[in-house]
């Protein structure tokens, strides 16, 4: 990969009469072109956009028409026409009939060209997708960075929410290597991973003859960490015992081994990260109302992959390098991977495409194509109902997928944030405005009784 920033080119950015203004705007972004990673930027400004090989930079894909499909926005959905194309045009994965309006939820492909539908395209617009020291960071992931920087700057904590494989790690070191401590030593840490009844012992290190066969001083991981970060990475799984000697660390600056009759000084900074709600952890009993006040300001979310599109073909790319410089990548691997959810996000990823480089070659297959997938790679597991190809309808997130009143409740409280507007509410959770009303249909909800007029409020949550 190299270290050098992918931005919005000159020449592949539209100017002149599709010139973005600093306010909302909807668009299309090209991700991919003949099975490489790129970006630019269509905006949408007069409701409409025709696109094909006579227009937008595209003649390099000679398998677009010169007037392949035109793009249309009503305000709440993007809709596609093929018009008339030679290849013919696909959208989430399936072909679509001449001159017939198709609405899209994520993908259009026109010839070798893949396309991703934006609400919003003005962040990616402005800031491209930037590739640096082998990370790829779309705009969500710029925010988060920025975040984590001056956060090393002014104070010594940071904590990270988001999902499993999502990125939280990288923040992290971000916030390691943006502060006074950078030149220390970074330690990470997988709280979920310690086993039961040894955190503390692990933590905070112990002194010869502090329990049974501690026949010599052991140094635990605040120690290693001293005069650089502690990484906690799913602190929310620490016991409330440990929880208790780790606010003293991180408010006294001192760290008690076990067994030790003395504190010593240690300075350190700290970012814990979780996939948890530590306020409900905190309301359940099971993390310390006080800790939380201490580790959880400032506090980023990173979005999940399915939300970061235009990330997915760069680290395709990157994963195929370095496994390989002698197999290409076919279109349709990266259409298929742009439309499944990523459960596991870019951990699953980068594994899953890794195993298609290994069964293409096995194949001796030039190209790698969507075919050389795990079977189920990038969705849910097969017993909790694997959707099918290309199909987004099917597929609940993780975070809503439970059977228990939580779901309701999580329903209810995005519902509430988005003042009882459907369309809002399934694009907050990542889901299907399909799904969306059969889930709420399952649970009885109403959403009329969130929205202005039934006098409901907009809940900040991180208030």
């Amino acid at each position: 990969m190299s270290d050098q920033a992918s931005t919005l080119k000159e020449a592949e950015t539209p100017r002149s009469d599709q010139h973005l203004s600093a306010e909302r705007s909807p668009g299309i972004a090209l991700l991919s072109r003949s099975g490489s990673p790129c970006t630019m930027v269509i905006p949408i400004i007069s409701g409409s956009v025709e696109v094909g090989r006579g227009s937008h930079h595209m003649e390099q894909d000679q398998r677009m028409s010169r007037r392949h499909a035109r793009i249309v926005y009503d305000g709440r959905r993007f809709l596609a026409t093929d018009l008339g194309s030679h290849n013919g045009t696909a959208v989430d994965g399936k072909p679509i009939p001449s001159q017939q309006q198709v609405e899209i939820q994520r993908v259009i492909r026109m010839g070798d060209s893949l396309f991703a539908v934006y609400h919003d395209i003005t962040p990616l617009y402005q800031r491209g997708v930037i590739i640096s020291a082998g990370k790829v960071l779309g705009p969500a992931l710029q925010d988060v960075f920025a975040i984590a920087k001056q956060s090393a700057l002014f104070g010594d904590t940071l904590h990270i929410t988001g999902e499993s494989g999502a990125g939280k790690e990288m923040a992290a070191h971000a916030f390691h290597e943006s502060g006074p401590r950078a030149g220390g030593p970074f330690v990470a840490v997988n709280c979920a991973a310690i086993p039961q009844g040894v955190a503390e012992r692990l933590l905070f290190g112990a002194r010869r003859g502090a329990y049974s066969g501690a026949d010599s001083h052991a140094e635990g991981y605040i120690q290693a960490a001293a005069g650089g970060t502690l990484f906690l990475d799913e602190v929310g799984d620490l016991d409330l015992q440990v929880q208790a000697k780790l606010l003293r660390v991180i408010e006294t600056k001192e760290l008690l081994p076990l067994g030790a009759n003395r504190p010593h000084r240690v300075e350190i900074h700290i970012c814990s990260a979780t996939n948890k709600d530590l306020k409900l952890l905190v309301a359940q009993g099971r993390f310390r109302e006080d800790l939380y006040y201490r580790i959880a300001r400032p506090c980023v979310h990173i979005p999940p992959l399915r939300k970061r599109l235009e990330e997915i073909p760069y680290l395709i790319d990157a994963a195929v390098k370095r496994t390989t410089t002698m197999a290409q990548v076919h279109p349709s691997l990266i259409e298929t991977c742009l439309l499944r959810p990523w459960p596991g996000n870019i951990r699953e990823l980068i594994v899953e495409v890794r195993s298609a480089v290994q069964n293409a070659a096995i194949q001796t297959c030039p190209r790698i194509e969507s075919r050389h997938l795990p079977e189920g790679a990038g969705t849910i597991l097969r017993a909790l109902g694997q959707p099918q190809e290309g199909m987004l309808d099917d597929y609940i997130p993780p975070s809503i997928r439970a059977t228990d009143p939580a779901e309701c409740a999580r329903i209810e409280q995005a519902l509430r944030m988005q003042q009882g507007n459907v369309a809002a509410t399934a694009r907050a959770l990542g889901l299907h405005r399909t799904q969306l009303r059969r889930l709420i249909e399952r649970h009885g909800i109403d959403p009329q009784r969130f929205s202005p007029d039934a006098g409901a409020h907009k809940i900040d949550l991180d208030k």
